[in-house]
């Protein structure tokens, strides 16, 4: 069955440029087109959309007004947003992550009018690949009979957790905790609303700093560090080179940039670094995580969340090689069940954790280690 798409944008010819867009990408048909979010809103129960191309800025009702009322009226549309490269857009298309956009694109803005085609065509049909594989099923079929692997809770101290996944070739138990001197999250789409489920949660005196990697181009991540920080008790900040990291603090991987770590005057400072972009990201998990393993040694609990592909992976393995540890996100809580998909059956997640309880899982390891 084809992925049915709705066109809303307030320029007529965008439309048009992207209707035209996506007949080209295989298993799309577009259902309809609407030239603001009021239109929209009263199209969307007679066309039924599986998904909406949104322009971030139009009249009557923006793109972040839509979705909230899609949100308030509980449709089950999603949608990407197309957003503008102005700190303006940028800031309203974080506000539109957080508020349940699937994910966004920035509206090629070059002086070939066919390469932005093309452009918008390839991130149009990445989008909307990564799309369609979050619909399919990621839980085990708990009426099959149970394979060679034990079903697991992922929170296996908590009696009255209910919610189970089956684990293929748990990672062996061991009684050796190291000490946690720093926590480090990748997340990729879905993190947004992630991480504000998340970060909200970790206390003021947590103890230890938290690096988060979170794919994002320029401008979203600093957005995205200032929405988060307005409703947490810790202090949330887009990373800079040579910024120092402290204890009680949380620091953003800044877009467009990997960030590393480095010592100065015998202080830990963020590194940022323009190297080649790996798994197609800068800012990568990976990266981030093996300069933290640089630095820290083992002393790191990994942290992975929803998004697309295998980023992080490898880092994930480099701090199980060192003795620290590593929890992935439950699945039911994932928006794209990808990396800690990856994670879990490659054996490097210790724990499997929902993510309305990560924050406590993370403050209670810390605490434990650090006892």
């Amino acid at each position: 069955m084809k992925l049915k798409v709705m066109v809303v944008d307030d320029s007529s010819l965008y439309r048009q440029l992207v209707k035209n867009v996506l007949r080209n990408i295989a298993e799309v048909e577009v259902v309809g087109l609407a030239c603001s979010g009021k239109e929209a809103l009263e199209k969307i129960p007679e066309l039924q959309p599986d998904l909406l191309t949104l322009d971030v800025q139009m009249p009557d009702l923006n793109g972040l007004e839509l979705l909230r009322e899609i949100r308030r009226k509980r449709l089950s549309v999603k949608a990407i947003m197309l957003s503008s490269l102005t700190a303006q857009g940028a800031q309203v298309t974080t506000d539109a992550l957080l508020a349940g956009a699937f994910d966004f694109i920035q509206k090629p803005s070059g002086p070939d009018p066919n390469a932005n085609r093309l452009q918008l065509e390839s991130l149009l049909a990445e989008k909307i690949m990564v799309f369609q594989q979050s619909r399919k099923p990621t839980l085990p079929n708990r009426k099959e009979p149970a394979t060679k692997s034990p079903i697991r809770k992922p929170l296996e101290e908590d009696g009255n957790d209910s919610s189970s996944l089956e684990l293929p070739n748990p990672p062996p138990s061991s009684n050796k905790t190291n000490r946690i001197d720093a926590v480090v999250i990748g997340t990729s789409t879905g993190g947004p609303i992630a991480l504000r489920e998340l970060i909200p949660k970790l206390p003021s005196n947590l103890g230890v700093p938290v690096l988060v990697v979170q794919h994002m181009p320029p401008r979203y991540t600093q957005s995205l560090a200032m929405r988060i920080g307005e409703v947490s008790q810790i202090p949330v900040h887009e990373g800079s080179d040579g910024m120092k990291i402290e204890p009680n603090h949380v620091y953003i991987a800044p877009g467009g940039a990997h960030m590393g770590l480095g010592k100065r005057l015998g202080e830990t400072v963020i590194r940022t670094s323009d190297a080649p972009p790996e798994h197609n990201c800068r800012p990568a998990v990976d990266f981030t995580f093996r300069a933290a393993c640089q630095i820290y040694s083992g002393n790191i609990l990994g942290v992975i969340l929803t998004g697309m592909g295998r980023d992080g992976t490898e880092g994930c393995r480099l701090i199980k090689q060192l003795g620290g540890s590593v929890l992935a996100q439950h699945p039911e809580g994932c928006i794209v069940y990808g990396m800690p998909k990856v994670v879990v059956e490659e054996r490097l997640a210790d724990r499997v954790v929902p993510i309305d309880k990560m924050a406590s899982w993370i403050v209670r390891l810390v605490d434990k280690s650090r006892s």
